[in-house]
């Protein structure tokens, strides 16, 4: 006897014609017919698949032929017509949760239920204490000039503020007129927080005075990639349709730097929903080239931080949204491991690769405000505790630093990468030659496009992103529209594939400590991404360019502006540490940086 899947399988359209006059028999007789009744089931029939009402548009062979150029799989001709006389019964009710009849709300905030852990099975990872130890080093005398002030790093700034050198209202005057200031011509401020900036300074100041000092963000301003949801305070995503947009509830960093006592000055520009540098206002420009976007998403972050506007900001990255500012505007950004800092009341573009990190100004500053943000939130079930051990004084003698010498001869590798390479041995510490599979690693961001493409599905659907200024091939509305059409198979093995090169970071991190590499080679951009490893972006000195860069496809009707001569540019390298040894990360980055030498120079008319 055959089961009721068997059934289906041979009979093919045969069940899809009964099935629809069972159900014209059943409207019949609800409407007072005398038609007589469906027949019954069989006590102990199981559900089967291909049962359901034929729902959906007519498709035919011919519709699969041409979807198979979509997906890159080909069916025989026998099988293009068994899928096409049964998709209306086995694949199409599917989509009913978004065409009805029954359709159902995703709220927002809702995360799926299978999450991304980047700490292997049975594998631990971080340290095992938690210890968080300062440079010693004094502040020094207060500048006399404003801008001197402006450009210091926060472990500067902290030390000025609590010793009362220095008050969090001056500093918050002296940040929000250098943003009144450079934002018309660098286009990184959303919405400058005034009034609720003086009144967090002030607080602090009174706090202080009675004692009450909190730490070293204290009385520091910060800017806000404009993705962190602010309490009354518009949180736009840079985003067209979102301008509007009022949250009633603080982001759990943002919660947690109000804690700390930190004093937020603006909400700071990104691209579009999270890609690359181009908003509704406009494009953020890089200050050290002013004929160039500052790069992004982070590219508010990026920009107000080089160019001395705030004391620290905070970035996002899901892709290198933190990475590759901070290499353009020749700042320090620290991405930190992948569940480390809860994401509660920050735009969703992707839940298994999102991140929020730190850009400052210097390494150890990078340490300071992670270890202020850092910890879980039950707003985001993926975040975790994590313990931190930094201590400032450590050798980094003896640390082995993999690298990847074929990268470290082409591009995008420069003198200044094969440089740092060099400092690494002056330091004490000792390179380790490393290597990947050559396998696909790009295949992994058909993760990147479902998810994203899922978390602004209703904007996508509705036309919202047709507002956007952005409508080229690479923006977000193309993108989201074309990632409909990947295969739900593929995004399976891509899962597995995912796994798999998490399996190969982990054979590596069992030969070395950490590693330096080119910051935008794309395939360790890639893989630590989706791995979630730490990394850290510092400067390391500069190049020279003769074409100002973007983070867009060419387009030949636009060309880039040319420089000639060449102009003077940041450029730094990149450490990738093992999951939830950002420590590590930060006493290399330290030594580095020093040894680097280049970390105070600024950009110029800033």
């Amino acid at each position: 006897m055959k089961t009721r899947r068997e059934f289906l399988t041979k009979t093919g359209m045969g069940l899809v014609a009964a099935a629809v006059a069972a159900e014209t028999a059943a409207a019949a007789q609800a409407g007072g017919s005398n038609a007589p009744p469906p027949a019954q089931e069989p006590a102990g029939m199981p559900p089967a698949f291909g049962t359901a009402t034929a729902v959906g548009p007519e498709v035919t062979a011919g519709t699969f032929a041409e979807a198979e150029k979509l997906v890159q799989a080909e069916l025989n001709p026998r099988d293009r017509e068994q899928a096409a006389g049964t998709w209306r019964v086995n694949m199409a009710p599917l989509y009913e949760r978004r065409v009805g009849p029954r359709k159902m709300e995703l709220q927002e905030g809702l995360a799926p239920w299978s999450r991304w852990n980047p700490v292997l099975p049975g594998k631990k990872a971080g340290p095992e204490r938690e210890r968080f130890v300062r440079s010693s080093a004094a502040a020094g005398p207060l500048p006399a000039n404003d801008a001197d002030i402006a450009f210091a790093p926060v472990t500067q700034l902290s030390r000025w503020i609590e010793s009362r050198k220095l008050s969090s209202e001056r500093l918050t005057n002296i940040y929000l007129k250098r943003l009144e200031e450079f934002t018309p011509q660098l286009r990184c401020v959303i919405t400058l927080t005034r009034e609720h900036a003086l009144a967090q300074a002030r607080q602090a100041d009174t706090e202080i005075s009675a004692g009450k000092y909190r730490g070293p963000l204290h009385g520091i301003p910060w800017g806000a990639k404009d993705l962190l949801d602010t309490a009354g305070i518009a949180t736009t995503y840079g985003a067209e349709p979102l301008r509007n947009r009022v949250p009633k509830t603080d982001a759990a960093v943002v919660r947690k730097l109000n804690e700390a006592g930190a004093v937020l000055v603006a909400k700071l520009s990104l691209g579009a929903l999270a890609l690359n540098d181009i908003w509704f206002g406009g494009q953020t420009m890089n200050p050290w080239l002013l004929e160039e976007g500052a790069s992004g998403s982070s590219a508010g972050p990026g920009a107000a931080t080089a160019a001395g506007l705030v004391g620290f900001s905070i970035g996002s990255e899901t892709g290198g949204s933190i990475v590759s500012p901070s290499m353009r505007c020749g700042v320090t950004g620290l991405r930190p491991t992948y569940g480390r800092v809860a994401r509660t009341g920050a735009m969703t573009l992707c839940w298994s690769l999102d991140k929020l990190g730190p850009m400052t100004r210097s390494v150890e500053d990078a340490l300071l405000v992670l270890q202020a943000i850092s910890g879980p939130d039950a707003g985001d079930v993926n975040s975790v505790a994590g313990k931190l051990d930094f201590d400032a004084s450590v050798s980094v003698k003896g640390l082995r630093v993999g690298y990847f010498p074929a990268w470290m001869k082409e591009n995008p590798a420069t003198e200044v990468d094969r440089a740092a390479l060099e400092t690494v041995k002056k330091l004490g510490m000792t390179p380790v030659e490393v290597s990947l599979p050559n396998w696909p690693y790009d295949s992994l961001q058909l993760i990147l496009f479902a998810e994203g493409a899922a978390a602004f599905e209703e904007l996508t659907l509705t036309h919202g992103v047709d507002q956007l200024k952005m409508q080229t091939p690479d923006s977000w509305p193309n993108l989201f529209r074309q990632a409909r059409f990947l295969s739900a198979v593929d995004f399976v093995q891509a899962d597995r594939m995912r796994r798999k090169v998490a399996e190969e970071m982990g054979r590596i991190f069992s030969e070395v400590d950490l590693l330096l590499v080119p910051s935008l080679r794309d395939e360790m951009l890639t893989i630590t991404n989706f791995t979630g490893h730490p990394s850290l972006t510092l400067r390391a000195g500069f190049v020279e360019v003769a074409e100002a860069r973007s983070d867009w496809a060419p387009d030949p009707a636009h060309p880039l502006p040319k420089f000639s001569p060449p102009r003077r540019v940041p450029h730094g390298v990149t450490l990738i540490g093992r999951l939830f040894d950002e420590g590590t990360l930060g006493q290399a980055g330290l030594a580095l940086e020093k040894s680097f030498a280049v970390s105070r120079e600024r950009p110029k008319g800033f």
